[in-house]
């Protein structure tokens, strides 16, 4: 791709509260959908910083949802693309539960840092830029 360092990497992180708004199911659970959410918005922020377009996801391959999440707890998503074609931008997605919200009875503001994060999900998928929407494919 003229113009585009191809040895760059590009990566995005976000970190978000879940809210009890996000919370879905009994038990104050967030639907999976949500993280799929935020890894569109990773997927977004990989595109700008590539193409300076926003693109388009295609298309999910793979979707693993590993641990629950709950309002409360703070996830960071982090993505990065792992291949990139003509117009094709394929991409590695992984959500973590860093804070875990304390669902104690008599202390429900109660949260804890996580040592180790927990992987809640991971996704790979693809997004398209169309050529003439690439606006850093004629910089030098």
């Amino acid at each position: 791709m003229a113009g585009t360092d191809q040895t760059k990497t590009y990566e995005s992180l976000i970190r978000v509260r879940m809210s009890e708004h996000d919370a879905h199911y009994g038990g104050r659970l967030v639907d999976g959908a949500r993280m799929l959410s935020l890894f569109g918005d990773v997927a977004t922020e990989l595109l700008i910083q590539l193409d300076g377009d926003e693109g388009l996801f295609v298309a999910y391959d793979c979707v693993e949802f590993k641990a629950p999440v709950y309002a409360g707890d703070y996830i960071e998503a982090r993505g990065k693309i792992t291949r990139i074609g003509n117009t094709s931008r394929q991409m590695e997605f992984t959500a973590y539960k860093v804070i875990e919200a304390n669902i104690h009875p008599n202390v429900p503001s109660a949260a804890r840092v996580l040592d180790h994060p927990i992987l809640v999900t991971y996704a790979t998928g693809t997004c398209v830029v169309p050529l003439d929407k690439q606006q850093k494919r004629n910089l030098t």
